[in-house]
C-alpha cells in the first residue's frame, strides 16, 4: 500500500479538474487517505461504467440522474438519492439512463485512481 494521504481538509469541487475516463464518463477524485476515497463520476446519457470488479468495498450515492446498476446477476434502476453497496470482488457496472452523477466511496483507496 502506498503512503497516499490527502493534505487538504476542505475540498472545493471547483478546484478539482475532471478526468475523462471513457466515452461520456468523467471523474474527480475528491478526497482520500490510505483507508478511504471519495470520487465523483459524471455520466452523459448512455455513458457506461463497464462491468468490472476490484478488492475494494464500494458504496455509491446517486447525486443526480438515473442509472441501471448491475451488481452480480441483479439489475435495478436507481435515481437521485438512492445508494448501492458493492462487497469486495463482486462484478458490477452502470449504464446511465439520464445524465447524472454518482458519488463513489471506496475502502481502501483506489491507488489506480491517483497514479
Amino acid at each position: 500500500m502506498s503512503d497516499a494521504i490527502q493534505t487538504n481538509v476542505f475540498i472545493k469541487d471547483q478546484d478539482i479538474a475532471w478526468e475523462v475516463v471513457g466515452q461520456g464518463v468523467k471523474r474527480k477524485v475528491m478526497a482520500y487517505n490510505q483507508d478511504l476515497m471519495m470520487v465523483k463520476v459524471a455520466f452523459e446519457t448512455g455513458g457506461v461504467g463497464a462491468l468490472h470488479h476490484h478488492y475494494h468495498t464500494q458504496i455509491s450515492y446517486v447525486e443526480s440522474g438515473a442509472f441501471e446498476i448491475t451488481i452480480a446477476d441483479e439489475k435495478q434502476v436507481l435515481k437521485k438519492g438512492d445508494v448501492y453497496f458493492i462487497p469486495p470482488d463482486v462484478i458490477h457496472g452502470a449504464l446511465c439512463l439520464e445524465e447524472g452523477v454518482l458519488v463513489d466511496v471506496f475502502n481502501p483507496l483506489r491507488e489506480d485512481f491517483i497514479k
